[in-house]
């Protein structure tokens, strides 16, 4: 017997729809040159610093003094302390080594996390949202069905994020277990302030529930009142799991590097209302579903702390988000409503002339051979609006823009 629960996913996964219409169009127009700012993928090359860390690594898999087999499943000491150091200590937060687990991508672990919570619990999720957050929890068993009519799961509760709340949304009015949060928000591009941030946190505490906080873009935050962290907030050791990528911000979507902070104050309430280690329990599904990232990887990652992969990295960040400026910039001059752009990489418009979201799609793919990403593929609250990413070259955002500019509404 399959798992029930795989039948009540809706459609194909977003982005592997969106692969299928361009493949289509290509197919019927080959001559087309068709520029892609749809899926978040980068273009850029990896930092020099990385290069130069991966291949002494490979030199040191040669020597059996030096090989390296199966490492920690929680990641390398190197890595763990350099993440430590580089991207907490210098806020001022303080953690241990276990409570840092690397893995092989943020959306493995934000689509994993769920397997260690009860399949009663409760969750809430932002609309437009992440569809991982969602389609791992309906294989779960969460969602209670379809609801057609609403387009939506009818056991996940959805936090409507609409131009109307500037694209933040309300805390929850229902009694929730789980709530996913992304700052620098995917797919908006928007951000919470400090203040705005510990709301969330003050309501986990008082209401005990736990946030699964998605921190993956934090790197392109520019504004100073954004935290870069959830753990800058004060009690959210208390009821925070933070995931962070490499992908974006060094151009590991093809390396796979990441990790999660799951600190030691956080409590599940077991049978019984007893309380468990949520770090422990994770620390548990990890080392027995997982057997860590490549030594060679890691050593990369752990270059991205040094003084070198620190400048090449800030370089790499600064390009994509001078793209998402001249993306910004351009819709503005032509009259569109922008979202975004300022501390992510992504840009979230306002579709002309009351087009949805997916008409929006076919006739920038047809008029500009333009791929984006179709704003309700995000959620019901992303009807309407569109995303386009920051992550393509500066040649093909320019002639992007260019199209798009010369385009009748």
């Amino acid at each position: 017997m399959v798992n029930q629960h795989f039948l009540e996913l809706q459609g194909s996964y977003l982005f592997s729809e969106i692969a299928k219409r361009r493949s289509k169009y290509m197919e019927q127009h080959p001559d087309a040159n068709v520029i892609s700012l749809g899926i978040g993928d980068v273009t850029r090359g990896l930092p020099q610093a990385v290069i130069e860390a991966m291949h002494q690594a490979v030199d040191d898999m040669v020597n059996p003094s030096s090989f390296r087999g199966y490492g920690p499943e929680q990641g390398y000491s190197f890595l763990v302390d350099a993440i430590i150091t580089g991207d907490y200590h210098r806020r001022g937060i303080e953690l241990s080594n276990d409570e840092v687990f690397v893995s092989d991508g943020s959306k493995c672990d934000v689509g994993n996390i769920q397997e260690i919570f009860s399949q009663d619990s409760i969750v809430a999720v932002q609309d437009p949202v992440y569809p991982v957050y969602v389609d791992t929890n309906v294989m779960a068993g969460r969602a209670g069905g379809f609801d057609t009519a609403l387009g939506r799961y009818k056991n996940i509760v959805y936090l409507d994020c609409s131009a109307d709340n500037d694209f933040k949304p309300a805390l929850p009015t229902e009694r929730v277990d789980l709530i996913y949060l992304c700052y620098p928000n995917n797919p908006t591009g928007m951000t919470l302030t400090k203040d705005e941030l510990k709301v969330w946190v003050d309501y986990a505490i008082e209401n005990d529930c736990l946030i699964l906080f998605d921190s993956a873009y934090e790197a392109f935050i520019t504004e100073e009142d954004v935290p870069h962290s959830i753990y800058e907030i004060e009690g959210a050791r208390q009821v925070a799991i933070e995931f962070r990528s490499f992908s974006k911000t060094a151009g590991f979507t093809g390396m796979r590097c990441a990790y999660t902070v799951v600190p030691k104050e956080l409590r599940g309430r077991a049978s019984g209302d007893n309380l468990v280690s949520i770090n422990e329990l994770w620390n548990r599904r990890h080392t027995t579903k997982f057997n860590g990232v490549s030594y060679v990887t890691q050593k990369g990652a752990a270059a991205i702390y040094t003084p070198e992969g620190q400048a090449q990295t800030k370089e790499l960040i600064e390009y994509y988000m001078a793209n998402a400026a001249m993306i910004r910039d351009g819709l503005q001059e032509v009259g569109f409503t922008v979202y975004g752009g300022v501390n992510a990489p992504y840009i979230w418009l306002k579709t002309p002339n009351n087009m949805s979201s997916w008409d929006f799609f076919d006739f920038l793919l047809k008029e500009a051979n333009i791929v984006g990403t179709p704003g309700v593929g995000f959620g019901t609250c992303g009807d309407g609006y569109f995303r386009l990413t920051s992550f393509g070259s500066r040649e093909n955002t320019e002639q992007a823009i260019a199209r798009i500019k010369k385009l009748s509404f």
